[in-house]
């Protein structure tokens, strides 16, 4: 195993020896307009992933990973010349969907948006169905529960909270302090 912050330094510097090849060195014709996005390595650094885009339809996206997958070899014999490490990673390259999740997920927050603007506009005509203010406001006249309480703000029933006989019991019969 090998610690990952080297492995992390290692997955960054192949992330930029891929994308200064794909700009300067390989030439084919059906390398698309590439975008190096991510590179991961495996702990014991023998396989490397590397993540792209490509802007294009999806023709073009074929054409690009064809070209790739063509190129490896040339890329992975220059990661091992200018990395040095003892043992150079297989090198695999992936299509990155980030731009599909983008476009999605900027389409599911359109539909929020025209959802909220419908509920909006259903309720600026609408009125609360109760009060307007359903709260109860203090020094207001209202009948506050004072039924069950006698003048002395005791009980009607006469038990006061505490244990008048020390017995455990709370002064009502059948019921145990608790």
């Amino acid at each position: 195993m090998v610690d990952a912050a080297r492995a992390r330094k290692l997955a960054d510097r192949i992330q930029q020896i891929v994308a200064e090849m794909l700009e300067r060195r390989i030439k084919d014709p059906r390398l698309g307009f590439v975008t190096v996005t991510d590179t991961r390595i495996t702990n014991d650094l023998r396989d490397a992933t590397v993540y792209y885009t490509v802007y294009g339809s999806d023709g073009e996206r074929a054409e690009t990973a064809a070209a790739l997958e063509s190129a490896k070899g040339v890329i992975r014999s220059e990661v091992g010349r200018k990395t040095g490490v003892r043992h150079t990673p297989s090198i695999t390259f992936v299509m990155d969907s980030l731009m599909e999740n983008a476009a999605h997920i900027d389409d599911l927050l359109a539909q929020a948006r025209a959802r909220d603007a419908e509920v909006a506009r259903a309720a600026q005509g609408a009125s609360p169905a109760g009060d307007a203010n359903p709260y109860r406001e203090p020094g207001s006249d209202e009948d506050e529960d004072d039924d069950d309480l006698d003048e002395d703000g005791g009980d009607e029933a006469g038990f006061d909270g505490h244990d008048a006989t020390g017995d455990g019991e709370d002064g009502r019969t059948g019921r145990p302090s608790s």
